[in-house]
């Protein structure tokens, strides 16, 4: 079912598009392909987590308010995450980015971005730091087991997305081909 009413790589879409959500489990390169979308496009990108994560990795108590406030803006690109945020998103999102690369990309995307930034320590945000490598195997929620456990999720909630709001433009990208073919076309209308 879900395969019928989804758009591909080639596909036209609304130029008159501002308002763009970009779902993927975590790893699949939503900041990535948001970050090249913005700098494509000049619509201003949010990134969620910096939204999200305060110091410790503990909730920000603003975040809510953050996320009304981006949703309420006239253009803008954000990752469709946070079960607080999704609410308030989805009804202004205008097109729905839906990277679905398999479960070894994924795999391959996260597992050396995880090294880097611990290895690093990349200060990610506010201050943040990856963990140490031990956490991967006493934290269930480390962020490479979370990929892993999640990968599933994104498929279901693109359908409940859809059972919401049926008209809403879904792009499903599964490859990198795949999204540079997307950004080169059908995006550039986006402009």
């Amino acid at each position: 079912m879900i395969g019928r009413v989804l758009l591909g790589p080639t596909d036209p879409l609304p130029s008159s598009a501002r308002r763009l959500l970009v779902l993927g489990c975590s790893g699949s390169g939503k900041t990535t392909l948001a970050r090249e979308l913005a700098g494509r496009t000049g619509i201003p990108y949010t990134d969620l987590d910096g939204l999200f994560h305060g110091p410790d990795w503990v909730e920000r108590p603003e975040f809510e308010a953050d996320v009304r406030a981006l949703a309420a803006g006239s253009a803008w690109i954000t990752e469709f995450g946070y079960g607080k945020a999704r609410p308030h998103l989805l009804p202004r999102g205008e097109v729905l980015i839906w990277l679905d690369p398999p479960r070894w990309r994924v795999m391959a995307q996260i597992v050396p971005r995880t090294l880097r930034r611990r290895l690093g320590r990349i200060p990610l945000w506010n201050g943040n730091v990856e963990p140490p490598f031990h956490t991967f195997l006493t934290d269930p929620d480390h962020i490479v087991r979370w990929a892993w456990k999640t990968y599933p999720k994104s498929a279901a909630r693109v359908r409940r997305v859809l059972a919401v709001r049926p008209e809403l433009p879904v792009v499903r990208l599964g490859s990198r081909a795949e999204i540079a073919a997307w950004l080169s076309g059908p995006a550039a209308a986006l402009g």
